[in-house]
């Protein structure tokens, strides 16, 4: 039989972060539960700030009935020793004399068949759902009152209903009832006699239960906002999940600050909004007005007090950050005062992180010919800001507000825009591109030089992403960072490290930095290349090659021409025209000779392909290892140019398909 089932936990305010991380997994943990105990069905969750819903439509009253079979020993090795038997009987729980034989193949076994009875689902859903509890992974986790079991806030209340039973029962030092709570405005709780009644009565009393139902009423009412006052609202959808978390009846509501605010970087208002107070930042005519969207829980038809209370709020903050705008600009950049912070134990402070950064500035601005007094102006400015009061305060604007501060003080704008891109993984001209490269560059090198090298999925201080980004901004500036070459030559300004190992850790990132088949930048890489842009050129064309359609039979042609010299030393290779005894051989590397002229690395490419027919018939019609050892030599020789071009762009024998 199969009757409806609610399910409620109705906590304290549930904190909206580590609600949301955990919500992709909290469905997946009932239903596990569900398949452990076979009672598996369908069901929707539901949640507000106060209330974690599971709603059964149908579930069963009870678990279905099983058969279970138990085979023990051959009835040969029984025979052999009687223990085998009692030991049987003793495992399944029957007298020995009970044990019954049966046929499987060709053989009889002990065997043993059970009907299990299945029990009734209110018998199991209070450990069900305990066990459901105890699986939410939140994050920290609280006692509350004398209960000695944790969660992530107090649980007031639990509802358990089939149908129109109750099913009591204790846990998290709460006693289920048929009873839960409305909207806070409301002190009486909503008794049920039906679980049906539950959804009625919830809208009734200020909780709309459907989190899209409640994400919908926000938007809609500021689309509404929109029109009625010509403006535009930035969504964060990140903001917008957060805001549907914490609220049961949310409205959206239109709030003002002074014009005066304006005068502060956009950045610092909308962080003022957003991020302390989760706020939706409004635009007039493309720009930032001196408005901003508040949602609130309340269930009222007055908003007037709320509106007021909350542009209060945003003015006190935004008079600080005016007050810290006015005082930075008045104190200058500088970083000086960098020396008292300490970046790392081993490192130094941040000015020394500085210098070192300077340092590889310095070296990429000469290798590619870049202004050098304006990097290392970018390089001695990128972390003035930490030392501002609105970076104190705001610390997740370093970098931005370095920016308007340096054009404030009347610097170029591309070393302000380098400022301001440090922390990003782009850069907008060269000398924003050497900032943010010596920057990575710089962290790699340290911790590499103090041992914190990554280890396994853990990656603690961003090593990996400063790999990611070293390569998304060399190969989208067009620079020819050479990896190899940068690190050898300023490895003396750090303590010593295994330098390989570092270059092989960037290299890795190239994995997850392109989707092709792995083989084509493994293929690339072996060839010894380490110029990022030569590295890019040559996986893009590989990939190409590899993804078009005869590339099975081109690649058995190729890989064959890798096995013939695979224990050949190609600083051996001398073809003697003199030594060719077949048409063939001749044929071949006359039309190889062309590829000496082709410097276009596509080109070259395309010529080797074409080279296939040739290099087939050579094989068919000329035998490479002959007991002549000038001639045997001299064909893998001819073999061997071919190999030896193709390692310009990858080594053929390692694509794999």
């Amino acid at each position: 039989m199969l009757k409806p089932l609610l399910i409620e936990i109705g906590v304290e305010e549930l904190p909206a972060i580590p609600l949301l991380k955990e919500l992709p997994n909290i469905e997946k943990k009932w239903l596990s539960i569900l398949e452990e105990y076979n009672l598996k069905t369908n069901f929707s969750f539901y949640y507000t700030p106060r209330r974690l819903v599971l709603w059964h439509r149908e579930f069963p009253t009870k678990q279905p009935d099983e058969t279970k079979e138990i085979w023990g020993a051959p009835k040969a090795i029984v025979e052999k020793n009687p223990k085998a038997l009692e030991g049987f009987a003793k495992k399944v729980g029957i007298d020995p004399k009970e044990v019954e034989y049966k046929t499987k193949g060709n053989q009889e076994f002990l065997y043993y068949k059970t009907e299990i009875k299945g029990k009734e689902a209110k018998e199991l859903l209070p450990k069900m759902i305990t066990k459901w509890l105890k699986s939410l992974s939140f994050g920290k986790t609280m006692k509350w009152g004398t209960c000695q079991e944790e969660f992530i806030r107090p649980i007031r209340w639990i509802v358990c209903m089939m149908e129109d039973e109750a099913i009591t029962f204790n846990s998290f030092c709460v006693t289920s009832s048929n009873f839960t709570m409305p909207h806070r405005v409301f002190k009486e709780p909503i008794y049920l006699d039906f679980v049906g009644n539950y959804f009625c009565q919830l809208d009734k009393k200020g909780v709309i239960l459907y989190q899209d139902e409640r994400k919908n009423k926000i938007l809609k009412e500021i689309e509404n906002i929109e029109k009625q006052n010509g403006v535009k609202v930035e969504i964060d959808e990140d903001l917008l999940a957060e805001i549907v978390a914490i609220t049961e009846y949310p409205t959206a509501l239109l709030g003002k600050f002074d014009e005066e605010f304006l005068e502060l970087p956009p950045e610092v208002i909308i962080t003022s909004m957003k991020e302390h107070q989760r706020y939706f930042p409004v635009y007039k005519d493309g720009k930032l007005t001196n408005a901003f969207i508040v949602v609130s829980n309340a269930y009222t038809d007055d908003f007037s007090k709320i509106i007021k209370g909350n542009e209060k709020v945003l003015r006190a903050r935004l008079s600080d950050a005016l007050f810290f705008w006015h005082n930075d600009l008045k104190n200058g950049l500088s970083i000086e005062g960098l020396k008292d912070i300490v970046y790392m134990d081993e490192l130094g402070s941040v000015y020394d992180k500085v210098k070192r950064e300077e340092k590889v500035a310095e070296f990429l601005a000469k290798e590619f010919n870049i202004d050098q007094n304006a990097v290392n102006q970018a390089v001695n400015l990128a972390k003035a800001d930490l030392l501002t009061e609105m970076v104190y305060e705001f610390t997740e604007l370093q970098g931005i507000m370095g920016y308007y501060y340096a054009l404030k003080a009347g610097i170029d704008e591309k070393i302000a825009m380098a400022i301001k891109e440090q922390y990003t993984d782009t850069a907008s001209n060269e000398i924003s591109a050497i900032l943010n490269i010596a920057r990575n560059l710089d962290t790699l090198m340290s911790l590499f030089s103090i041992g914190k090298i990554p280890k396994g999925n853990k990656d603690p201080f961003g090593l990996r992403r400063a790999a990611n980004h070293i390569i998304k901004i060399a190969i989208e500036n067009n620079i020819p960072l050479d990896i190899k070459k940068a690190i050898q030559n300023l490895k003396q300004n750090y303590k010593n490290f295994d330098t390989n190992a570092l270059i092989e850790f960037i290299f890795e990132r190239l994995y997850k930095f392109y989707n092709v088949n792995p083989s084509v930048i493994r293929a690339v890489l072996a060839t010894g290349e380490s110029n990022l842009l030569e590295i890019d050129k040559k996986i893009k064309l590989l990939n190409e090659v590899v993804e078009s359609e005869d590339f099975k039979e081109l690649a058995t042609t190729f890989k064959r021409v890798a096995n013939i010299v695979k224990d050949f030393d190609l600083n051996t290779i001398k073809v003697d025209e003199s030594l060719f005894e077949k048409d063939e051989e001749k044929e071949l590397y006359n039309e190889f000779l062309k590829v000496k002229n082709i410097k276009n690395l596509e080109e070259k490419l395309d010529f080797l392909i074409s080279l296939k027919p040739l290099i087939d018939k050579f094989f068919d019609n000329v035998m490479v290892n002959v007991e002549d050892e000038k001639i045997r030599h001299n064909r893998k020789s001819l073999i061997a140019s071919i190999y030896k071009e193709f390692l310009d762009i990858a080594d053929i024998k390692e694509i794999t398909i």
